[in-house]
């Protein structure tokens, strides 16, 4: 392998691993919005998750 290939091999994980990262802050995101939001109940608004 050559030095070429290493760069170009550790560009495209840093750009899977930044894609990771993003896509689990936006589930996060979701989950915390679809449990807290106004039709949820009084005990999952009041949960550790949505405070």
């Amino acid at each position: 392998m050559t030095r070429r290939d290493s760069l170009v091999t550790g560009a495209v994980l840093l750009i899977c691993a930044t894609i990771l990262v993003i896509f689990t802050d936006v589930e996060i995101r979701m989950v915390r919005w679809l449990s807290c939001d106004p039709l949820a109940t009084p005990a999952e608004r009041d949960s550790e998750r949505c405070r």
